[in-house]
């Protein structure tokens, strides 16, 4: 599974996409979301953590039984963020 994450200015949004048998990916849940006024107010790259927070939360039932999964985003600072 791969969990794609993205945070702008006032929205946090992600894809969660599963690896089909002929090895393309196809989206399997959406997510979009406004922040709240102190959200807003974060730098960047706890936005970008926030989203990743977020979907973790809402597609934990997905996630939970599989062995690994990826998680993208654009944001560089959050290389520390990684496979374990």
């Amino acid at each position: 599974m791969r969990l794609e994450t993205n945070a702008s200015g006032y929205t946090i949004g992600g894809v969660l996409s599963q690896q089909q048998e002929d090895s393309s990916w196809k989206p399997i849940a959406y997510l979009s979301k406004a922040m709240n006024e102190t959200e807003r107010n974060y730098k960047i790259y706890d936005q970008e953590l926030l989203a990743i927070m977020e979907e973790l939360k809402q597609w934990r039932q997905y996630l939970i039984g599989n062995d690994q999964f990826e998680i993208w985003t654009e944001h560089k600072n959050l290389g520390y963020f990684k496979k374990l």
